[in-house]
């Protein structure tokens, strides 16, 4: 594995089927080696444009959804995000890198294992601004809200009220929606009178939300 030309080749593929157009989330997903969050028996297959698993039925999600879904979040320096649903931490380590030591990450993974081999993850990449916590976040993490976005990356069979609660107004919630095979990926503003649908894509496939308000 050559590291930097595998990178190189999964930016250029991601370039080229338009799942990557920002030049910040382009340097986040530089600055965060995906080998360092797959499976030992995955090493090898780090930079290809596609999920792998992680065990306990979760996977680490395709690198083009993940930028897709990051530049959907508009993320902000010193931002404080929400991510529902940690996995392997890649996605959250991706926010880190666009907050900066000035915002913070708070993902929260239901599986204990998961959460405990995210936080492995996050330590062994350098990252000290994610935050990993062991808990539900199918009704968020009430703890250290408002925040300036939230992210699920597993597919919630509807919008949940506590994160529209605690989330600030004039922020993004992304998250994938539907109970079928396929699924949507949805982007919402908070306004002061509830949320406004900013862009909804089909077509997608992600793990089931878990959890009290999940599947």
């Amino acid at each position: 594995m050559n590291k930097k030309e595998d990178i190189d080749s999964l930016i250029e593929t991601m370039k080229a089927k338009g799942n990557l157009t920002s030049e910040r989330v382009e340097k986040a997903m530089r600055k965060v080696p995906r080998h360092l969050f797959v499976s030992s028996k995955d090493k090898e297959k780090a930079y290809t444009d596609s999920p792998l698993s992680i065990g306990h039925g979760q996977t680490i999600s395709q690198p083009s959804v993940v930028a897709k879904m990051t530049e959907f979040l508009d993320v902000k320096e010193g931002d404080r995000i929400l991510e529902i649903g940690a996995g392997s931490g890649w996605q959250s380590a991706v926010l880190s890198r666009l907050v900066g030591s000035s915002g913070k990450v708070y993902t929260v993974e239901l599986i204990e294992g998961l959460a405990k081999n995210a936080r492995e993850n996050i330590n062994k990449a350098g990252i000290d601004n994610v935050e990993v916590v062991f808990g539900d976040g199918s009704i968020g993490l009430q703890k250290y809200a408002p925040y300036d976005s939230i992210i699920c990356t597993a597919v919630s069979p509807e919008i949940q009220d506590e994160w529209v609660e605690q989330l600030k107004v004039g922020g993004r919630l992304v998250t994938p929606l539907g109970e079928i095979v396929l699924h949507s990926l949805v982007v919402f503003e908070k306004k002061d009178d509830g949320l406004d649908l900013i862009k909804k894509e089909r077509g997608y496939r992600f793990v089931k939300l878990r959890g009290t308000k999940g599947f």
